[in-house]
């Protein structure tokens, strides 16, 4: 039987959030503090490409904070591909938890289709 489930994603996880990054091709993310122009935040600091700040992830709150100044000091398509990555790292960790096998498809759009077998983990 077939599903179609949108998903908020709240980024909490920080094993998914250093497998995305290591699925994007970017450094591991590190807690710290950093400047985003004239504010700081605390978190997991992920450094995406030609981004001046990095994205600080609180995964105790989900919140994610960044300063791109309109696409100026980063191109949002960079983060929105970050956020696609944790969240489906984050279903294949969860699938994988419960014995389940996933499959992954890149489609035309961008998107990607994860299928999920209950009961055959891969």
């Amino acid at each position: 039987m077939s599903h179609i489930v949108s998903i908020k994603t709240e980024v909490c996880d920080p094993d998914a959030v250093a497998s995305a990054c290591r699925r994007l091709g970017v450094p591991e993310p590190v807690h710290g503090t950093a400047t985003l122009f004239a504010d700081e935040a605390t978190g997991l600091l992920v450094r995406l490409p030609d981004w001046m700040y990095p994205v600080v992830v609180d995964t105790s709150s989900g919140q994610v904070r960044y300063d791109n100044y309109n696409g100026v000091w980063g191109d949002q398509v960079q983060l929105d591909r970050f956020l696609q990555a944790y969240a489906v790292e984050k279903a294949r960790i969860e699938a994988r938890k419960r014995g389940h096998s996933v499959v992954e498809q890149a489609l035309p759009d961008g998107s990607i289709k994860l299928t999920v077998q209950v009961g055959g983990a891969s």
